[in-house]
């Protein structure tokens, strides 16, 4: 059943291409992969910063979405800002039956309004791949039969190309202090045609973020590299629109030196989705990341959720570079 369910998705994704508008990939761990959410991030860090992704959407259908992210920035003083790459796989169905890849380079220009307020703001373009692997796997809702499964043949219309590279350009601006940040960020500012068949244009997607720190306790220094540190509070604030749909992310961290925990809530304007439970530990210049997507939808008894790991890097910070402002957000 769950192969039928599968087959049936992807299926019916295929034939419906040029009347659908695609939607992104929602990752869960928003901040562990800052890029992806708002290319305004690029060299916020200062320092040289790595970021590696994994998510398993709905392994109730036999890991029917798989995606793996991987990403690179730093500050370049020469450049009064930040640069940025993104690479992105994502595939969906057995053996990657249709994948869509992603190759993005960026830029943010940083500049400090007051002594507190610093704005950065970027462009980012990419080069996206969608590829169709037509005689693998492939399953139609009218190959179904009642009582014997997928006993007819496959009768599809096979489209003229099955594999295709657009450009896409997404842009951000980015506003923080020493204890807020807030973000916009529009992507698929030219809607590239992703369609197998007719035309499919990918939608514009628009992201809000903002977020603060509030300490819990008297600010102090950690002892050893095993002791905890100062006790911070995050609350945070993400709204996304696409295609006609809205999503709203209310979430709340608990940031205490060397670990972090965090929840957030994701609904729509009518139906709520999900509950996202997450654990992290930073330790030096590494840090590993876990969330599990509890799905709360009519889809709950099907999907199983999703997981997603995280792994980051965080390299010292050259001794010329210091002197610029390092954005303070979560990290996953």
């Amino acid at each position: 059943m769950k192969k039928k369910l599968k087959g049936v998705l992807l299926g019916a994704m295929l034939l419906a291409s040029g009347t659908a508008s695609a939607q992104d990939i929602g990752f869960s761990q928003f901040y562990a992969n800052p890029l992806y959410m708002n290319p305004a991030f690029a060299g916020t860090a200062v320092a040289p910063r790595i970021a590696l992704t994994y998510r398993g959407q709905w392994p109730g259908l036999v890991s029917a979405f798989t995606t793996v992210s991987a990403s690179y920035d730093q500050y370049v003083s020469d450049l009064h800002g930040g640069v940025g790459v993104l690479l992105m796989t994502d595939r969906v169905g057995d053996h990657g039956a249709l994948s869509t890849n992603l190759m993005g380079a960026m830029y943010a220009f940083n500049f400090r309004v007051s002594r507190s307020v610093n704005i950065s703001a970027a462009l980012q373009v990419s080069l996206v791949n969608t590829n169709l692997k037509w005689d693998e796997n492939l399953r139609f809702p009218e190959q179904i039969h009642e009582q014997y499964g997928f006993a007819y043949p496959n009768n599809a219309p096979r489209p003229d190309k099955t594999s295709q590279w657009t450009a896409d350009f997404n842009a951000g601006v980015l506003a923080y202090g020493p204890k807020w940040y807030a973000g916009l960020s529009v992507a698929h500012l030219t809607q590239p045609n992703v369609a197998f068949y007719s035309e499919d244009r990918v939608p514009i997607k628009l992201t809000v973020h903002g977020g603060g720190l509030i300490n819990v306790a008297e600010e102090r220094r950690r002892q050893s590299s095993l002791s905890l540190g100062t006790p911070i509070i995050s609350p945070n604030v993400i709204y996304q629109y696409q295609g006609g749909l809205h999503y709203f992310n209310y979430g709340l961290y608990l940031d205490w030196m060397p670990f972090l925990v965090g929840v957030w809530f994701r609904n729509g304007v009518e139906n709520a989705d999900a509950f996202i439970f997450q654990v992290g530990v930073q330790q030096d210049y590494f840090k590993v990341g876990y969330s599990y997507d509890v799905t709360v939808s009519k889809l709950a008894n099907s999907t199983a959720g999703a997981h997603e790991v995280t792994i980051g890097v965080m390299l010292p910070v050259p001794e010329h570079k210091k002197k610029v402002q390092a954005i303070r957000c979560p990290s996953f």
